[in-house]
């Protein structure tokens, strides 16, 4: 197949009727929409359900009042232009404002926005910045998707970063290998590229993002095997999202599928709690019982995701419930004094995210530290 033709107009999806199109121009008004034919041609539409469907196409639920436009507060981490530096050894770098399709879930709806000044399309900076600062030792390509862009920008990033002694792994966080795996199929620059700079020594990892089992596809799978085969190792992160995969045969056939075709489920994020994101967000207490489900069917090759949930002070692994408690591990901190500690609140079970626990009048939360 010829690589597959990008939409940006929701006029220009012909499974929808005029009506509901009309519906949606205010949605696509307000945050930006992109699509192409290869990822429609997995949507069942005649089922307004179809997981697929509900991670692409907008939904009038977008227009609720909820939440906010960095829940995370990751513009604070921002050290330099296109460079945020949350975790003392990781740099993340947000090289460009374009996907290959914009989940109607992402959780950086305001880098898309008019005005963003959080991205950078010229990496001088930053890469300097990591070069002057020797704890860094991996850099994750981010942004915007990395490999939207054409193989020789990509090379610009990845090649000065290969000069840095002290930066021994880059990943590249993207969806194209669920939203056009043609990408990776069809580029010579890119497989000669990541041959030469996924070394035994140091490798490039691609965080791919497959959020339903629907998307591993025979064309993913055939993108993924050429992954491995130049060099690179794949790596899976998703939020479980109600509607989409917050069913426990759902989520354990993901896991399988994912470890048979060779790559690591390693993240499962609890969704944030975005602006237009409200018919996706899902009660931690019922993410953990479908997650928990959802891997007692797996074989440890494929049980090797955690549950995580991002708030301003860091990644929280979420450990799992007691009569009356959460329990939660700081898993990467901003700073590593806490790093390790296992902490419980008082159970809610209306909570989704970190701040619907209780909140002290400075805005700290509080917790007792196990």
């Amino acid at each position: 197949m010829k690589s597959p033709q990008y939409i940006t107009d929701i006029d220009r999806i012909a499974e929808l009727n005029q009506e509901s199109r009309e519906l949606l121009y205010p949605v696509t008004d307000k945050f930006t929409f992109r699509t192409n034919s290869y990822y429609n041609s997995l949507i069942n539409w005649n089922d307004p359900d179809d997981p697929i469907r509900k991670i692409v196409i907008p939904s009038a639920d977008e227009l609720s009042e909820y939440g906010q436009l960095d829940a995370s507060q990751d513009k604070q981490n921002q050290v330099a232009e296109g460079i945020e530096h949350k975790y003392p050894d990781s740099a993340l770098l947000l090289v460009n404002r374009v996907c290959g399709g914009y989940c109607r879930y992402c959780f950086r709806k305001r880098i898309f926005m008019r005005g963003n000044d959080e991205v950078s399309t010229d990496m001088t900076d930053a890469i300097n910045y990591i070069r002057q600062h020797p704890e860094i030792n991996n850099v994750i390509l981010s942004g915007g998707d990395p490999l939207i862009m054409s193989t020789e920008k990509i090379e610009k990033i990845i090649a000065p970063l290969r000069e840095i002694d002290h930066v021994n792994t880059i990943r590249i966080g993207t969806k194209m290998v669920a939203y056009n795996p043609y990408r990776i199929l069809h580029d010579e620059k890119f497989h000669a590229m990541v041959q030469k700079y996924s070394t035994r020594e140091k490798r490039i990892y691609i965080m791919s993002h497959f959020t339903h089992p629907n998307e591993i596809s025979d064309v993913a799978i055939s993108g993924v095997n050429l992954l491995y085969e130049l060099g690179a190792r794949v790596l899976n992160q998703t939020p479980i999202l109600k509607g989409i995969n917050d069913r426990v045969e759902v989520l354990n056939q993901l896991f399988n599928k994912l470890a048979s075709i060779g790559v690591q489920p390693y993240t499962i994020l609890i969704c944030r709690p975005e602006e237009g994101n409200i018919s996706f967000s899902l009660p931690i207490e019922r993410a953990i019982e479908i997650f928990t489900q959802a891997k007692a069917n797996c074989s440890g090759l494929a049980r090797t995701a955690k549950l995580i949930m991002v708030p301003p002070l860091g990644k929280i692994e979420i450990l799992g419930l007691k009569d009356d408690d959460i329990l939660f591990r700081i898993h990467r901190p901003t700073d590593f004094a806490s790093e390790g500690k296992i902490i419980s609140f008082k159970r809610n079970p209306d909570a989704v995210w970190w701040s619907d626990f209780a909140e002290t009048q400075n805005g700290t939360i509080n917790y007792q530290e196990l």
